[in-house]
């Protein structure tokens, strides 16, 4: 009666002891959750590889009182072009850091995000150049920032609540969204950005995921950098946390 299976995906892990570790995932039915995945640490163990960071698994758990224990996981996705590329390993380790850092009490929308967070990972993992990876990315902010309710504002100002058409705007990480050049003279929010660039987040928001739209294709790299970096900066703001990307990065490469 306390066991019950879920799909999740595998975000960080730590020792409990000589022989157990903690992972913590994120699962389809249930938000953020933590299992004891034990004697991992044991070369016979039937956990193994499941419990690496970045794997999808569909899990049997046990409901215990302060901690859930592991029964069994069968994989649905190792992400294995993930682990042969840095850029790709650096990428999928920020999104998964950014769905833990919003990951307390999403619970209501744990489908929704999970589901966003496979796509991401699964997109990443098959990208063949560094512009589809951050293509992913981007879309994996836009829509997560949606679903927690910090959608940017793209189509009007802010602060006059106009629509701005073919014209340069500002864009402002503390408000979330574009200023008219009008208004900004009062603001001076320094982050200029060409309509062209909305135009390119709109489709990348609007489109669904796995669409390829004539902006994914004429998009450069150095534009997909700016967009990814802004959006960044944003959710920085939402979280109150640094991603520390770099840490879990190490994590990986000794996987």
């Amino acid at each position: 009666m306390n066991n019950y299976v879920t799909e999740a995906i595998n975000l960080k892990s730590y020792s409990l002891n000589d022989a157990d570790k903690i992972v913590v995932m994120y699962s389809k039915d249930n938000g953020l959750i933590k299992g004891v995945a034990k004697g991992i640490k044991k070369p016979k163990s039937k956990l193994g590889a499941r419990m690496d960071l970045l794997v999808a698994n569909t899990l049997q758990l046990l409901k215990g009182r302060s901690m859930d224990t592991i029964l069994q996981a069968q994989t649905i996705n190792h992400f294995r072009k993930t682990r042969e590329n840095m850029d790709k390993l650096m990428i999928s380790s920020y999104v998964s850091e950014v769905v833990m850092n919003f990951g307390e009490g999403s619970e209501s929308a744990s489908k929704e995000i999970y589901e966003l967070l496979y796509k991401a990972l699964s997109r990443i993992s098959d990208s063949n150049d560094k512009k589809g990876m951050l293509i992913a990315a981007i879309k994996f902010q836009l829509k997560i920032l949606l679903i927690m309710g910090f959608c940017v504002e793209l189509d009007t100002c802010l602060c006059c609540g106009e629509r701005i058409l073919n014209e340069d705007m500002y864009f402002s990480t503390t408000m979330g969204g574009a200023i008219c050049k009008e208004c900004n003279n009062a603001l001076g929010v320094r982050l200029k950005m060409n309509y062209k660039i909305r135009d390119f987040l709109q489709a990348m928001l609007q489109f669904d995921f796995n669409y390829e739209s004539d902006y994914d294709k004429k998009a450069t790299e150095k534009v997909c950098q700016v967009c990814f970096d802004l959006l960044d900066d944003y959710i920085k703001i939402h979280t109150n946390k640094r991603q520390k990307s770099v840490k879990l990065l190490k994590e990986l490469v000794k996987v």
